[in-house]
């Protein structure tokens, strides 16, 4: 890590401390297609964006792709990518830089196609950076893991790239099988883990929360741009019922922005473990009493969103996550058996449900203002 990049956390850190009687911000802004690029800007210049992020350093734009094939909310839209380049263009951020993760069911680059989010980099002149080719480092936490260090005994390596930059995440509004939301927190998970990190999920609220303490110490500026144009409802954060809910989130709070989408979904967000343990460790402002909400009043929005459902994958992975098959975990998904389980999600999801329900769904939202966005990119 450069000495100007321990220098900013440093500073970063000194006024977290002489803010910390201050209330986090989290910008809710309603939007359009018409007026969505600007609608970004807004939020970010809301929720701070130039105080949380050293404008510096280069700046990683965290890009979420759930799945390689385009789903209504499932992966971040191209307008918000779009329109957070925009805004830091234009704030005097000059050294940008998207990254993409893959995972053992995921094909990153036929998803930043498909999602088209190299439409848009393309548009920029910057080049993705996918993390599986970039060198990997041992790590050791500064900060207590509650379970990282137990999952992984013998250590484990985060992408050298990610040392002493800012990062921007972009998540989605939505649902998660696991993790009754994803969002802000979890966009980490899969940049800042590797391959194995399907071996965390059976404490995946734990190790969401250590992520959020390794982000403090390797970034010295992290800020999140949640987009909820399209919002997913079920069981996240693939085989959803989409919805037009208008609305982009932002805020240097990753806890907080996490928060009040937890709560616009209708969700208590102190009952979601990871928002209360994080909220507990200091980590960020989990409940909606200490977090400052501007822009738009969304005191009283609840989408009654539900999170209960699951996929016939997902009912089998939680047998052995938390049900009887919990002892044969390690022989199912950490030996030469593993791909097994890839194997298993991907027939159901991209053979099964795509074919026979997500396409008939995809199509219907591209009649929608939003799905006409899409195309037009």
């Amino acid at each position: 890590m450069t000495t100007t990049a321990q220098t900013a956390i440093r500073e970063r850190e000194r006024g977290e401390a002489r803010r910390s009687h201050a209330k986090p911000k989290v910008a809710v802004v309603y939007t359009r297609p018409e007026t969505v690029l600007e609608d970004i800007q807004r939020a970010m210049e809301l929720a701070g964006f130039r105080s949380a992020l050293p404008s510096n350093l280069e700046t990683l734009l965290k890009i979420n792709i759930s799945w390689q094939h385009y789903y209504p909310a499932c992966s971040t839209t191209p307008w918000q990518l779009d329109g957070v380049i925009r805004a830091l263009g234009a704030a005097g951020y000059d050294d940008l830089t998207p990254i993409h993760n893959g995972t053992v069911v995921v094909d990153p680059r036929e998803g930043a196609v498909n999602n088209k989010h190299e439409d848009v980099t393309e548009l920029h002149g910057l080049d993705s950076v996918f993390l599986e080719d970039v060198e990997w480092v041992d790590f050791t936490p500064k900060s207590p893991m509650l379970v990282l260090d137990k999952v992984y005994p013998d250590g484990f390596q985060i992408p050298s790239l990610l040392l002493g930059k800012n990062v921007v995440h972009l998540p989605t509004v939505k649902t998660h099988v696991f993790t009754t939301i994803t969002g802000a927190m979890k966009n980490a998970f899969g940049g800042l883990l590797n391959y194995q990190r399907h071996w965390t999920h059976s404490v995946i609220h734990e190790t969401l929360v250590d992520l959020l303490s390794i982000q403090k110490e390797i970034h010295p500026g992290v800020f999140a741009v949640t987009d909820g144009t399209f919002a997913g409802d079920g069981p996240g954060p693939r085989a959803m019922r989409w919805h037009v809910k208008n609305v982009v989130l932002a805020s240097a709070d990753q806890v907080a922005i996490d928060a009040v989408a937890a709560s616009i979904m209708g969700f208590d967000p102190m009952s979601i473990r990871f928002i209360r343990l994080a909220s507990e460790r200091g980590l960020g402002s989990g409940s909606l009493d200490e977090i400052e909400v501007v822009g738009e009043d969304v005191a009283e929005v609840n989408w009654r969103f539900e999170a209960s459902e699951n996929t016939l994958a997902s009912r089998g992975q939680k047998l052995i996550y938390w049900g009887p098959l919990k002892p044969l975990e390690n022989l199912l998904l950490r030996s030469p058996a593993a791909p097994w389980a890839y194997a298993a999600s991907n027939l159901y999801h991209n053979a099964y449900w795509l074919r026979t329900i997500g396409r008939k769904r995809v199509r219907e939202a591209m009649k929608t203002e939003w799905g006409r966005l899409f195309e037009a990119y």
